[in-house]
């Protein structure tokens, strides 16, 4: 019994991947930078490495007056510029005969009529089956428009198409909890609730999935995995980059808004949620949720919840602009490039441990970690060990870009005396394994054309990230932000707000 996408692979054989039903990505938006330099090159890698099935068609939906060589053109020049995987014209080759294009304005009732029969065709002649996966690569409020479009023509009904429906929501998921509901109840509406994908990328970086198998295949670490032994976790986001073109949407939203309440409410989820009952989206969704609607603010949030906004200085040895200086930001805007909090989970293994959450552009370089600091040895007899030198045994674990892992503990310095110091043990996932990992984008987007949900938030994980982050925005509104300095590691108020507790921030 063999695949005939790939005479090697077994489909009995559950180690390998599954290649999807034959159906179509419909890509909205897919002149945007989203489109270009992740999803078309998404695509491109899938199909290199025998993952997408023969009869797929990728759609691409945009205002321009193109036609499908156009479109080709562009996919191409996406793919080969930014793939993951080596370049080969005999997939390229594949592909070609299945690239197409539609024209139009998502007001544009004529031209989703186009499109709505364009897919209806596309079950004929390339066999698709009336299978199609929609992905919103457009502003959020574009969201409703194009959503209304596919339900007035039926795209979005399994029952018209005949196969399956899906749609791929960008965050952010709203501005706050309001809109969040009605977005919720909007794309619920339009679509089956099994069939959206709200999709946070972070999910789908190979070192976040191996934070689970960190945790739940290994007896190592999870005995110490509580606030018996854990002192304090930090989860850090840091950019070096500031906002570059996007002073539309980033002074409307905000670090709190665009990553707090996503992607590092989805990574403080992951590192203390409970072992789910088995690795499916239900378990793991269960267990995350949990998590979410037992965290809890700072009482004080003027002393615990920081906001800051970078301003001229040097990064990387060149001169960068303040944030009120970027192009089209408003003289005197209070939007932060970085947010700083302390939060509590209330649960019986981590009651007592604070959670310091924090994120910021144009600071020294670009990282994501999440850091367990572990309670101190009560008693330590050696003599000759400076205990103001030795500090707390970490576990670090590297979402970006260095992935992997390391584990700070105290070992004795070679020598005639009793002296400890501090060490660090690396785990590379470059040095360990011969194949690369793949990119976020292209992991989730073959799980929506599976239809496996596992890695994407389900709307009330949404709902009740935004009952954490609401509180925050409305305290700091009209506050002017803290400053800090481009190329520093933030506000000194955010310093100061762990010297208070007696801890300092990671250097990452």
């Amino acid at each position: 019994m063999t695949d005939p996408i790939n005479p090697l692979r077994d489909p009995r054989d559950r180690r390998l991947p599954r290649v999807p039903e034959p159906c179509a990505l419909v890509v909205f938006g897919v002149t945007g930078d989203l489109a270009r330099k992740k999803l078309l090159p998404a695509v491109y890698d899938l199909a290199n490495r025998g993952l997408l099935p023969t009869d797929f068609v990728l759609l691409g939906f945009a205002r321009r007056d193109w036609d499908h060589g156009d479109f080709e053109a562009l996919a191409k020049s996406a793919a080969k510029e930014h793939a993951r995987t080596p370049w080969r014209e005999e997939t390229w080759a594949r592909l070609i005969g299945n690239v197409k294009f539609v024209p139009g304005a998502f007001d544009d009732d004529e031209a989703f009529d186009t499109l709505a029969q364009t897919l209806r065709d596309l079950s004929e002649s390339h066999g698709i089956r009336g299978n199609a996966a929609f992905y919103l690569s457009i502003p959020p409020a574009m969201f409703p428009i194009v959503l209304k479009q596919m339900q007035r023509t039926g795209m979005s009904s399994n029952e018209i198409s005949g196969g399956w429906r899906r749609v791929v929501v960008e965050k952010p998921f709203g501005h706050d909890l309001q809109s969040g509901l009605e977005l919720n109840h909007l794309v619920d509406e339009v679509f089956t609730a099994n069939d959206v994908f709200r999709i946070d990328h972070y999910l789908g970086k190979e070192t976040v999935q191996n934070l689970l198998a960190l945790r739940f295949a290994n007896m190592l670490f999870e005995p110490v995995w509580n606030s018996n032994y854990v002192d304090s976790v930090q989860i850090t986001m840091a950019e070096d980059v500031g906002i570059g073109s996007r002073a539309g949407f980033y002074d409307q939203t905000g670090a709190a808004r665009d990553v707090l309440q996503n992607h590092l409410m989805q990574l403080l989820a992951l590192t203390a949620m409970e072992e789910p009952v088995e690795f499916s989206a239900d378990a793991l969704r269960t267990e995350k949720l949990k998590v979410l609607r037992a965290v809890s603010l700072p009482e004080d949030l003027k002393a615990y919840a920081i906001r800051g906004q970078y301003e001229q200085g040097w990064l990387a040895g060149e001169r960068a602009l303040g944030y009120r200086q970027e192009k089209d930001v408003p003289a005197d805007s209070k939007t932060e490039s970085y947010a700083a909090v302390r939060l509590g989970v209330q649960t019986r293994r981590w009651a007592g441990v604070p959670f310091y959450v924090r994120t910021g552009k144009r600071l020294p370089h670009r990282v994501t970690e999440i850091a367990l600091v572990f309670r101190k040895a009560p008693h330590l007899p050696f003599d000759a060990t400076d205990t103001s030198e030795l500090g707390n045994n970490q576990l670090v674990i590297r979402v970006q870009p260095d992935e992997g892992m390391t584990l700070k503990f105290g070992s004795k310095v070679p020598g005639s005396t009793m002296e400890v110091r501090d060490v660090a043990m690396d785990f590379l996932y470059g040095e360990s394994f011969t194949e690369s990992s793949p990119e976020a984008y292209e992991r989730l987007v073959l799980d929506v054309l599976l239809g496996d949900a596992t890695l994407f938030p389900r709307n009330d994980e949404v709902e009740a990230s935004w009952r954490v982050i609401d509180p925050l925005e409305d305290f700091w509104t009209g506050q002017e932000p803290e400053f800090y300095r481009a190329g520093e590691w933030g506000p000194k108020a955010a310093d100061e707000m762990l010297a208070r507790d007696g801890r300092a921030w990671r250097r990452p």
